[in-house]
């Protein structure tokens, strides 16, 4: 009797990690049919004016990722901030534009997004020369952390959102930390849809990052913010930035790199 009742528990438990995925789609699928709330609307017409920009069937798949999102992810506001639902939306809106079209990448790691009113600070511990430790204090418009949180400057998020062709969003670049984590430490190397597009991948992002780091230590001028020139992790974020804010000139100027982008996230913001 008692390894019946301990089979017939260990098929319980299996089949309750199995229904998990279904249970948690289905869920999903109810908050991306839910109606988009009409102060929602204006708020991504006031605040987010790339939204306005995509073809309808996008701006409908952006409702409903966004709706996903805030049923899912916490906000949890510092240093004071009350978190609202324009800073909710401002802030969903403009991370889920690196899912649309597609439907089976979320952001699962994340767990909250914390929201400060403007710079913050962060202190941490970094090793020099020599093993030496030093006390490292940072002033941060944003930051991906890859135990599940985004840490964000609410007036830096505004300012990236309000000028949607300057390529520098904080929003972008750190979810776009967030997918490069999702497969282990951000390397500049998120998930692709196949094994065999990392070759490519790697040479493309590559050659584009010496060539960033090239004429940046030389003091020429570049699209990509000279922040990507630091260590290949960040040059896929800033070049996430440029590629949904400047994809014009970032197709013109570096169309290798640019199709690599357009077959990562499945659109084509040159197009909008």
């Amino acid at each position: 009797m008692p390894m019946i009742v301990a089979t017939v528990l260990a098929l319980l438990l299996a089949l309750w990690f199995l229904g998990q995925p279904w249970l948690a789609e289905r869920r999903r699928r109810r908050w991306r049919a839910q109606p988009f709330p009409a102060a929602w609307r204006r708020i991504l017409r006031r605040r987010v004016p790339l939204a306005g920009r995509l073809p309808a069937p996008l701006q409908l798949q952006l409702k409903q990722r966004i709706n996903e999102f805030l049923a899912e992810v916490p906000f949890i506001g510092c240093n004071g901030l009350k978190v609202t639902d324009e800073m909710r939306v401002t802030v969903a809106a403009q991370a889920s534009l690196l899912l649309l079209n597609r439907p089976g990448v979320r952001f699962d790691a994340l767990r909250q997004v914390l929201l400060y009113p403007g710079a913050f600070v962060v202190d941490r511990v970094r090793t020099g020369d020599a093993g030496v430790q030093h006390d490292d204090r940072r002033v941060l418009s944003g930051e991906s952390w890859s135990q599940g949180q985004v840490l964000l400057s609410w007036a830096d998020v505004l300012q990236g959102a309000g000028d949607p062709g300057d390529g520098r969003n904080v929003v972008i670049h750190e979810f776009a930390h967030q997918l490069d984590q999702a497969n282990g430490a951000a390397n500049g190397a998120p998930a692709l849809a196949r094994r065999s597009h990392y070759a490519r991948w790697s040479q493309v992002l590559g050659t584009a990052f010496a060539e960033l780091r090239h004429r940046h230590a030389v003091g020429e001028p570049t699209l990509f913010d000279a922040y990507g020139a630091t260590e290949p992790a960040e040059f896929f974020a800033v070049a996430s930035e440029v590629f949904f804010e400047q994809p014009v000139r970032m197709a013109a100027e570096h169309p290798a790199l640019y199709a690599e982008f357009r077959l990562y996230y499945q659109v084509d913001p040159a197009a909008w």
